[in-house]
């Protein structure tokens, strides 16, 4: 299963992989800030969504 940290904002993926990483390491990472839009990224504001892909990951 692949995940997926994205900016609210403007929908960029500032994570994705196999390996589930915590939000906080990957917004640190990016500098708090989203590379495409520039919007403020904090964990407060952080959100959880869950999807089902359809697909063959393997």
């Amino acid at each position: 299963m692949t995940y997926e940290i994205a900016c609210m904002a403007c929908g960029t993926s500032l994570y994705s992989g196999f390996d589930l990483r915590p939000p906080g390491d990957v917004l640190k990472s990016a500098g708090f800030r989203c590379k495409s839009c520039g919007a403020k990224l904090s964990l407060e504001k952080f959100k959880v969504d869950v999807r089902k892909v359809d697909g063959s990951y393997s």
